[in-house]
C-alpha cells in the first residue's frame, strides 16, 4: 500500500489518515476530527472513512484508537448499531410483480417508528412481545454470559436513573426504530434475493449512552479539564465510572446484535408467507458499526472505537449500504493496518436532516426511489438519496480497504 491511498494530515496532535479521495468533507467535520486527534491518549493516529460527516463530539465515519481512556460520545448513543444481511434461496422471479404486500407484511410483523410522545403506546414497540422475543430476553445464549434481562438489572442497580428506559428493553427487542434504520429486500448481481436490515440498541442503548456521556462531562468539570468540545469528555481506565460504562456498552452491543437477529427471523417468516417457504443459504454478516472493542494494533493492546465504521480484518465480511435509492455492497476486508482494519459503514450524509427537508420535495424523493417499494411521503424526506454521498465514490475511495463480494439493489425498503 502507498500513502496515496489516503490523505495524511498533521494536526499538532495525532495525525489523521483519511480515505476521502473523491468524496466531499466539510470544514466542520475536519474540525471535529482535529479535536479528536488532540486528545492526549489517542494511539498513533485517527482514521477517517470516506463517509465521514459531522456527529456528536466525534465524527460519524471515524475510527479512534485510544490507550488508557475512552470517550463515551465517540461510541455514541445508538450503541451497537449495525447491519445484518442474509442471502435466501429465493430468486427475483419468485417475487410478486407488486411488492406492496411484502412491504406491508414486514411493517405489520416488525414494530417500527414511534409515536410523537414516545409513550406507552409507542408503535415502535411490542404491545406484548412474542414468545421468541421473551425467550431471547431471558436467555443467556451460547457463550454470551448473563441473559439480557439479568445484565440490564445489574446495570440499573448501579445506575437507577436508567430504570425508566429499562422498562422498555424487552418491548424494543426485535424492533426497528426510526431515522436511518431500515429493512430491505434486495437483489444481487445474479438475481438472488437478500434480506438486509440496519438497527441498534434502541431506546435503552440511547439512554445508556446519554447517561455515561453526562457522567464523563461531570468528571471533566470536577477535574478542571478544558476540552475543545465538551462532548469529548472521557473516562480514564480505573476512574469511578469506567468499569460500569464498559459493562453497559458490552451489554448494549449484545442487545443490538440479538435485536437484529430477532428482526431477521420475522423478515424471513414474511418471505415464506408472502412468496414461498425459503431458507437462509448464506449469512453475510451481523456486524456493529457504532461500538468499542479491545484490539491489538501496532504492537499495543488498545481500545478501538468505531463510530460509523465497520471492522474489516483480512477475510472478514462486512456490509456497506447505500441510500434508499442506491446500491449496497457485501464486502470482504483486506486487513489494511493503517485503517486499523476498518472500512466505511455506508454512504454517509452529505447534508443535515434539516437541510434535506428544505432542499428536497416529495416529488424529488419519488423520482430518486423509482423502482423501490418504499414510503414516498414527506416523513422520510430527510432520508432521501440526495441527502447522502455518492456510494460509488465512497467505494472507490476505499478500494485498499475492502473488496466487493456482492452488489445489492433494494426492491423493498421499510423505514420507521
Amino acid at each position: 500500500m502507498t500513502k496515496s491511498d489516503y490523505l495524511h494530515t498533521e494536526t499538532g496532535g495525532a495525525p489523521i489518515k483519511s480515505w476521502t479521495h473523491g468524496v466531499p468533507v466539510d470544514e466542520l467535520t475536519w474540525r471535529q476530527l482535529r479535536n479528536v486527534a488532540a486528545l492526549p491518549f489517542v494511539h498513533r493516529h485517527v482514521v477517517a472513512m470516506p463517509d465521514v460527516h459531522l456527529g456528536l463530539g466525534a465524527t460519524v465515519g471515524s475510527v479512534i484508537p485510544t490507550r488508557g481512556a475512552v470517550v463515551p460520545a465517540a461510541v455514541g448513543v445508538d450503541i451497537g448499531c449495525g447491519m445484518m444481511a442474509v442471502r435466501t434461496a429465493l430468486r427475483a422471479g419468485d417475487l410478486p410483480d407488486n411488492l406492496a404486500g411484502v412491504r406491508a407484511a414486514i411493517e405489520r410483523r416488525v414494530p417500527h417508528g414511534r409515536t410523537d410522545n414516545g409513550g406507552e403506546n409507542d408503535r415502535g414497540a411490542w404491545v406484548e412481545p412474542p414468545e421468541k422475543v421473551k425467550e431471547a430476553w431471558q436467555s443467556s445464549g451460547s457463550g454470551q454470559g448473563a441473559s439480557l434481562a439479568a445484565g440490564l438489572n445489574e446495570i440499573v442497580e448501579r445506575a437507577p436513573r436508567l430504570s425508566r428506559a429499562a422498562r422498555r428493553g424487552a418491548a424494543h427487542l426485535g424492533t426497528l426504530g426510526t431515522g436511518n434504520h431500515f429493512i430491505e429486500i434486495c437483489l444481487d448481481e445474479e438475481d438472488g434475493v437478500w434480506a438486509m436490515l440496519h438497527s441498534g440498541s434502541r431506546g435503552i442503548g440511547n439512554a445508556i449512552g446519554r447517561h455515561f456521556i453526562e457522567l464523563a462531562k461531570k468528571d471533566m468539570r470536577r477535574w478542571f479539564i478544558d476540552l475543545p468540545d465538551k462532548d469529548l469528555a472521557y473516562m480514564p481506565e480505573g476512574s469511578e465510572h469506567f468499569g460500569a460504562y464498559m459493562r453497559a456498552v458490552g451489554w448494549a452491543q449484545k442487545y443490538a446484535r440479538i435485536n437484529r437477529e430477532m428482526m431477521m427471523e420475522c423478515v424471513l417468516e414474511v418471505l415464506a408467507e408472502e412468496v414461498r417457504p425459503t431458507e437462509a443459504i448464506e449469512m453475510a454478516v451481523n456486524c456493529h458499526h457504532n461500538y468499542i472493542s479491545r484490539e491489538t494494533h501496532f504492537g499495543a493492546d488498545i481500545w478501538v472505537t468505531r463510530k460509523g465504521a465497520v471492522r474489516a480484518r483480512k477475510g472478514e465480511f462486512g456490509i456497506v449500504p447505500g441510500s434508499m435509492g442506491a446500491r449496497s455492497f457485501i464486502v470482504r476486508g483486506k486487513g489494511n493496518a493503517a485503517s486499523l482494519d476498518s472500512c466505511s459503514h455506508g454512504a454517509g450524509r452529505v447534508m443535515s436532516r434539516g437541510e434535506a427537508r428544505r432542499r428536497f420535495s416529495v416529488d424529488d424523493h419519488k423520482a430518486a426511489t423509482v423502482g423501490v417499494e418504499c414510503r414516498k411521503d414527506d416523513g422520510v424526506i430527510d432520508e432521501t438519496p440526495g441527502a447522502y454521498k455518492d456510494i460509488d465514490a465512497v467505494m472507490a475511495a476505499q478500494e485498499s480497504l475492502v473488496e466487493v463480494v456482492h452488489t445489492l439493489k433494494q426492491v423493498v425498503c421499510v423505514k420507521g
